[in-house]
């Protein structure tokens, strides 16, 4: 999910998710706070279900919007008393409109009581399990891949949920991470590759939380233990953890773009700070492409670190020449492309006193379409810059994504089968440069092999 900045509105990605266990009641209230933690990583729905342990029904709250518009009086939470609480903020993926029935987590009856599920990612073989399914008799809720999963569940047969995940789960193919409960226990799940992140922690009061990213942890006041790894199911009971590898691991394959755009600075991700890494990002930037300019400007939120290290390399001062609206949503969230365009000019807005007569360099973590930057460029020369240089702080994208990034088709790309020199004319800044693969990978320290780059390379993994 993507901050509105650069061409976000272009790149998408999917839901926050998270759950726990506690022998404080209070889990529901707890699971809120993380959800505001991750609300960046999706702003259509949220929603939480809660149970109080075993033989009691799972109570469930959904809607759409943000999350202190589905929960608006956290007394509510306060009072709705429960052992096992898991959440979910969502942005659809590839749906146009309002569609409240795909709000999670989904709650399911079956024959051995109940499951909630809450989902990130994208299934690749979706369509094929819902047509085996259908066939079958399987009635769908919704037209999301994330209810597949509990159908699977269903039909598999055993009343043990854990030996029920080991048998379906290796069926399904893509880009996920998962959180559910059976009002006993909590479990988070991990695609084989790991294309998403899920990390583990420890609670002050006796027990365990699963978050798509680390910093709903520092909300919650818990204390990190480790990322799930790649295949691996986490079982959260009032005993403790339980660890089983239900897939043969894959070799780590993590979206890139959580360290460039998606993931809170705040976050660790397989030990890797994501504001550092942005910074480092700049810096490299800064070397590969200097400009010669009278000051630096981030686009705000995320190319805001990067930016900063630009400027600190550059030895060129850092300031803010753009001011974001915080009472607009994330551009890329919005569900039409015309509410996104128009979203660009209601966001961001250049002060004039910065940049008039200046040369302005401007750094941004990504170009797709090259819409957003075209208005940026556009905006910057309205308030008087003299010179607009742009700076990317990862390389062109030049394929779509098929693990589950709502990305344009390669025909779209502005950098797909173009040179810089093309994509500058197009966009009308004075000059352009994008950070080099190898800048990319030595700045986020992870072994190559070990993140998804097909959008800048088109090899998937």
């Amino acid at each position: 999910m993507f901050d509105g900045s650069a061409d976000s509105p272009e790149l998408r990605e999917a839901c926050g998710i998270c759950g726990g266990v506690s022998l404080n009641p209070q889990m529901p209230y707890l699971t809120c706070f993380a959800l505001y933690a991750l609300q960046h990583r999706g702003q259509e729905s949220a929603g939480i279900a809660v149970s109080g342990g075993e033989g009691q029904e799972i109570w469930l709250k959904r809607g759409m919007g943000l999350v202190s518009e589905v929960f608006p009086d956290t007394g509510e939470l306060k009072q709705r008393r429960g052992k096992l609480a898991m959440g979910h903020v969502r942005y659809s993926h590839g749906e146009e409109g309002h569609h409240p029935e795909n709000a999670q987590p989904l709650l399911f009856k079956y024959r051995h009581g109940q499951i909630a599920v809450a989902h990130n990612g994208l299934l690749l073989n979706g369509e094929q399990l819902r047509d085996e399914l259908g066939k079958e008799g399987a009635i769908f809720q919704t037209n999301t891949d994330s209810e597949l999963l509990a159908h699977l569940v269903a039909r598999q047969g055993s009343a043990d949920l854990e030996e029920a995940l080991a048998a379906v789960v290796p069926r399904l193919e893509g880009a996920f991470a998962f959180v559910l409960t059976d009002g006993k226990r909590v479990f988070g799940l991990r695609d084989r590759h790991g294309f998403r992140p899920l990390s583990l922690a420890a609670l002050r009061e006796s027990g365990y939380f699963l978050a798509s990213e680390t910093c709903a942890f520092d909300t919650i006041r818990a204390r990190f233990l480790r990322d799930v790894e790649p295949g691996e199911l986490v079982m959260l009971g009032e005993d403790g953890i339980k660890s089983r590898q239900i897939m043969a691991a894959e070799k780590l394959s993590l979206c890139i773009f959580e360290f460039i755009y998606f993931a809170r600075p705040d976050s660790n991700i397989h030990g890797i700070n994501v504001h550092l890494a942005r910074r480092e990002l700049g810096r490299r930037l800064a070397r590969e492409h200097p400009a010669e300019a009278d000051i630096v400007s981030g686009v705000p939120d995320s190319s805001i670190a990067a930016a900063s290290g630009y400027a600190e390399e550059a030895g060129l001062p850092y300031e803010m020449s753009l001011v974001k609206n915080r009472y607009i949503g994330r551009t890329f969230i919005q569900p039409t492309q015309q509410m996104r365009e128009e979203g660009v000019d209601l966001k961001l807005n250049a002060v004039q006193k910065i940049v008039e007569g200046k040369r302005v360099v401007i750094v941004d973590d990504s170009i797709v379409r090259g819409t957003t930057s075209l208005k940026l460029v556009r905006m910057m020369r309205r308030a008087g810059a003299r010179e607009v240089h742009l700076r990317i702080s990862s390389p062109p994208v030049i394929a779509s994504c098929r693990y589950g990034i709502d990305t344009p088709t390669a025909e779209e790309l502005i950098s797909a089968g173009r040179s810089n020199q093309e994509v500058v004319r197009r966009i009308g800044a004075d000059s352009i440069g994008f950070l080099s693969p190898a800048g990319m990978l030595g700045a986020v320290g992870l072994p190559e092999d070990h993140l998804c780059q097909a959008c800048f390379s088109g090899c998937y993994p």
